[in-house]
C-alpha cells in the first residue's frame, strides 16, 4: 500500500512539474517579447510578482533586470521555482516511476533535463530566449503527447490528470492576479493602448489569445478577458473547465476502483466548482478579484492537501510557487 502511494504521489507531482515548466516558458517568452518598451523593467519583475519570489530573488540580485530574471527562472538551481529545477524534480519522480511509465516518456524527461542543464554552461543571451523558451515549450508538449498515446490508463492515469489540472488551474489565477495588482497600478491607463497589450500579454502567457479572438473578435476589456479565462468552459486553461475535469477525475477515480477515501476532497472541489458558478465576472470584480483569485488559490491548496491524506497516505503540505515537493 506504501508502495502504491509513493507511485500515486510522484505521478501527481510529476505532471505538476511538467506542467508549470510549460506555463513559466510561455510566460517568460511573452514577456520577452513585450518587455521591449521604457516599462521593461517593471514588466520583467512582474514574473517574480507571479512567483512570489520577491524575498528569494533579491538575497542574490540588486535589481530585476532581464538579465538576472532569466537566468534566476532558467538555470538558478537554488530557485525552486527555476525551469532546470522543475525539470529536475520531473525527473527525479520519472526515476521513482520507471516500472510505471514508458520506456518513451522516461527518455524523454531524461534527455531534455540534461540538454537544458548543458545550456546553463552556455548561457541564454536575450535575443535567443525565445527561441529557447520554443523548444521547452514544445519539449514539455511532446511529453504531454508521449503520455497521451503511452501511459496505462489505470489508477496512475488519474493521478496525473489530477497533477496537471490543478497545477495549470492555480496558473491561470495567478495570471490573471497579478495583472489587476501588478501590470496597471494606475487607474488612469485602464483602456489605454498599453492596458490592452497587457491583457494580450496575459492571453498569450495562457495560450489563449486566438480561443479568446474566437469568442470576441472585436474588442477586448478587462471584464471579458478575466471572464473567459475565469469561466470560459471552451477554453483548456480556464479555471472552470480544469475545476470540472478535477471533479470528474476524482469521481471515476473512486467509482472505477472503489475506493474508501476521497470524499474529503470531492466535497472540496464540490465547494469550489459552487462558488466558482455562483458570481458572474462583473460581480467577483466589483467584489474584489484579488481576494477571490486568493480563494480559488487556497481551495486548490485545500484540494491538494486532502488528495495527500486520501490517496498518498500522509498529511501532504500543498507546494507553493516557492516550495518544493
Amino acid at each position: 500500500m506504501n508502495l502504491l502511494a509513493r507511485y500515486a504521489e510522484c505521478i501527481f507531482w510529476m505532471a505538476r512539474y511538467m506542467e508549470r515548466a510549460e506555463n513559466l516558458a510561455r510566460i517568460l517568452d511573452v514577456h520577452e517579447t513585450f518587455a521591449r518598451d521604457t516599462r521593461g523593467m517593471t514588466n520583467w519583475f512582474s514574473i517574480v510578482q507571479l512567483n512570489a519570489d520577491e524575498k528569494d530573488f533579491f538575497s542574490r540580485h540588486d535589481r530585476p533586470t532581464a538579465e538576472a530574471v532569466v537566468h534566476y527562472y532558467m538555470f538558478d538551481t537554488q530557485n525552486t521555482n527555476s525551469l532546470v529545477s522543475m525539470l529536475r524534480m520531473a525527473r527525479e519522480n520519472a526515476r521513482v516511476l520507471r516500472p510505471w511509465i514508458s520506456t518513451e516518456m522516461w527518455t524523454q524527461i531524461n534527455v531534455f533535463h540534461n540538454k537544458l542543464v548543458e545550456m546553463n554552461g552556455k548561457g541564454v543571451a536575450l535575443p535567443n530566449l525565445s527561441k529557447v523558451c520554443t523548444w521547452i515549450k514544445e519539449e514539455c508538449q511532446t511529453h504531454t503527447g508521449i503520455t497521451e498515446g503511452t501511459f496505462y490508463r489505470d489508477q496512475g492515469w488519474y493521478f496525473y490528470q489530477l497533477g496537471k489540472y490543478i497545477e495549470r488551474a492555480d496558473q491561470t489565477t495567478r495570471l490573471l492576479d497579478i495583472k489587476y495588482h501588478t501590470l496597471l497600478p494606475s487607474p488612469v491607463a485602464v483602456g489605454s493602448t498599453l492596458d490592452m497589450s497587457q491583457w494580450t500579454t496575459v492571453l498569450r502567457s495562457a495560450a489563449g489569445y486566438h480561443a479568446f479572438r474566437r469568442v470576441y473578435p472585436r474588442g477586448m476589456s478587462p471584464t471579458t478577458v478575466a471572464g473567459f479565462m475565469m469561466f470560459n468552459e471552451g477554453f483548456p486553461r480556464s479555471v472552470v473547465m480544469c475545476v470540472r475535469q478535477i471533479d470528474g477525475l476524482l469521481t471515476r477515480l473512486k467509482s472505477r476502483y472503489t475506493l474508501r477515501n476521497g470524499s474529503d476532497a470531492m466535497e472540496k472541489v464540490d465547494e469550489l466548482l459552487g462558488a466558482l458558478l455562483a458570481r458572474p465576472i462583473e460581480e467577483v470584480i466589483q467584489l474584489g478579484l484579488h481576494e477571490y483569485l486568493d480563494g480559488v488559490q487556497a481551495q486548490l491548496c485545500g484540494i491538494t492537501t486532502e488528495i495527500g491524506r486520501a490517496f498518498f497516505g500522509q498529511d501532504t503540505v500543498p507546494m507553493t510557487q516557492s516550495q518544493s515537493q
